[in-house]
């Protein structure tokens, strides 16, 4: 084994990030979907899905004019799935962008977030299955559906023989992910990881599932504003190149950002109604393991779903975090613009909060229509904000009262 750090019991390495990708409602790339993060642009639109007779339209952000076919051969797309090719795509970008070869990449860790794996595929066996009657399901639906296929078809394309696996809880997933993947570089199990979330399931079937547990917006995703009626689905990918500082200083790569700190929790309170103790701790973990007071925090990505609950549990969490300091806080969501994207969120807000950081601009939350006087935090509504802010938080809550939060600064 080659390109290994020493093993470092006291996880003393510090963990920067070098590449970044992303696949969003804005379309293939970073700079497609921060240039429509800073314009005040929404993705959402008005999205119909249908299974044989039936037939619904939500709100939601899917990749525009994506034809597989540009990216991948034929026999590629036969037996991969939407989530798996746009994490490749991500990772890609985001290879080039760390200006990674094949030696760093040879023993690199592949650790990303994904929710629903192959929903299309799991969709059409049902289809098939059920609807028509047939007595089987297409060849490819194993590998279609498997999560883990995301993190499979990185690792054959670039050759990585590290460590990968697949972080399946939901929303937070794409957070807990890099944290994971921040704690195997500190302590030298790796030195280059590909990590995030990615995910593709704007379908019919979870369309009516989201319906029915009464989260989806009637018209478009507002966090944080009066007459908000709930989320937008969304898909997309978003991967991160971690290395260790030492790795990158060495390499004279460019530093984007340094993960300094992540902390996880759980609610232990209910699965489907959120609780401020659970994302309190995580918060506060994660600012105790970064070294950071409430009052070096300048921004902070919400978990912003636009739900009428959560967006009140969320802000009433981080008043109790950060105190006083709340009232100089921006706290705002882009999922206003690219939608829920579940176990992508993480990895694409991620990447918004540290281009933020990097180009000194701080994201909006849009669609917003007024203030709701239980979020009283300043939500950066409808325009992005030019100010230049030294460290920000990125916070990932899901279903099940699971949560995480990222740390991160300028180098």
């Amino acid at each position: 084994m080659t390109g290994l750090d020493p093993f470092r019991p006291d996880g003393s390495n510090r963990v920067v990030v070098t590449g970044m990708g992303a696949v969003s409602g804005f379309g293939l790339g970073v700079a497609r979907m921060w240039d429509g993060i800073v314009e005040g642009r929404s993705s959402i639109r008005p999205t119909v899905r249908s299974f044989d007779t039936l037939e619904v339209t939500r709100p939601a952000a899917t990749v525009p004019d994506y034809d597989p076919s540009e990216h991948f051969s034929n026999v590629d797309v036969l037996t991969s799935e939407p989530f798996s090719q746009f994490g490749q795509i991500a990772a890609r970008e985001a290879i080039a962008q760390a200006g990674l070869e094949a030696e760093h990449l040879r023993d690199a860790a592949v650790i990303l977030g994904c929710g629903g794996g192959g929903e299309q595929s799991r969709e059409e066996a049902a289809r098939q299955l059920f609807g028509k009657k047939r007595p089987r399901a297409h060849p490819t639906t194993v590998p279609r559906t498997n999560h883990q296929a995301a993190v499979g078809l990185i690792a054959i394309e670039h050759q990585i023989f590290g460590p990968g696996f697949i972080v399946a809880t939901g929303c937070a997933a794409g957070s807990h992910a890099v944290a994971q993947a921040a704690m195997m570089l500190r302590h030298g199990y790796a030195q280059f990881a590909l990590t995030g979330g990615t995910e593709a399931n704007v379908l019919y079937c979870s369309m009516r599932a989201f319906d029915s547990a009464r989260t989806v917006a009637s018209d478009t995703c507002r966090p944080f504003s009066k007459d908000r009626s709930g989320l937008a689905l969304g898909e997309g990918a978003g991967v991160l190149v971690l290395e260790t500082m030492d790795s990158a200083l060495k390499r004279g790569a460019e530093i984007i950002g340094e993960i300094a700190g992540f902390g996880m929790s759980c609610d232990a309170g209910d699965t489907l109604q959120p609780t401020r103790r659970g994302p309190v701790r995580a918060v506060t973990i994660a600012l105790r393991d970064a070294g950071l007071a409430p009052e070096d925090i300048g921004y902070v990505s919400a978990h912003g779903t636009g739900t009428p609950l959560n967006d009140v549990v969320e802000t009433r969490a981080v008043r109790e975090v950060f105190g006083a300091h709340a009232d100089r806080l921006m706290m705002s969501s882009t999922k206003s613009q690219i939608g829920h994207t579940f176990g992508a969120a993480g990895g694409l807000e991620l990447i918004a909060t540290l281009k933020g950081l990097q180009e000194e601009v701080v994201p909006p939350t849009v669609n917003y229509l007024g203030p709701d006087p239980e979020c009283d935090i300043d939500c950066v509504p409808n325009s992005a904000r030019e100010i230049r802010i030294g460290a920000a938080v990125k916070q990932s809550f899901a279903f099940g009262g699971v949560n995480a939060a990222l740390a991160v600064r300028r180098v």
